[in-house]
């Protein structure tokens, strides 16, 4: 009996041992890159609203923006001011397209490509990497970087 009893104790501290740390966590790589999509359509929707503010909204307070052929811009502020710019110069929408998300519940990196619009006209063409950080329960762009597909105009010599 105290034999058994010890080998029951035995085994039951092993396992309860090698069980300890390793709980499934909850998060789920599929549903953040439908959350992640949805913040893509919500920038989109600004877009065609003319909504720089809102745009701005997706981005944390200090986020950075590095675009092809400007210096970076970091905060909301800059960003928003960036975006009103586009908005003012003629873009009227965009399509963004994620073709990968890779990360932990924290942070994480999302590849795509972007489509930029002056009316019916594709006016750009770009890939971008997009690092998304988890505050308040809600994902928030922290650096954002894209560059165009075509090459850059030929310099002309004189």
């Amino acid at each position: 009996m105290i034999t058994t009893l010890l080998s029951s104790t035995l085994f039951f501290s092993c396992v309860n041992f090698e069980t300890k740390g390793t709980a499934k966590s909850s998060f789920d790589l599929a549903t953040a890159k439908t959350e992640i999509e949805a913040m893509n359509k919500m920038t989109m929707d600004a877009f065609a609203k003319g909504d720089s503010v809102s745009i701005a909204n997706v981005y944390t307070d200090d986020a950075k923006l590095m675009f092809t052929g400007a210096p970076a811009v970091v905060g909301k502020a800059a960003i928003q001011s960036i975006y009103s710019g586009y908005i003012k110069s003629g873009v009227t929408k965009v399509n963004i397209v994620t073709t990968a998300v890779m990360g932990t519940e924290e942070m994480l990196a999302e590849e795509g490509n972007i489509t930029i619009y002056v009316q019916d006209q594709i006016v750009g063409q770009e890939k971008f990497i997009v690092l998304w950080k988890k505050i308040g329960g809600q994902w928030k762009v922290f650096r954002d970087i894209s560059n165009a597909n075509t090459p850059p105009p030929p310099v002309e010599k004189k």
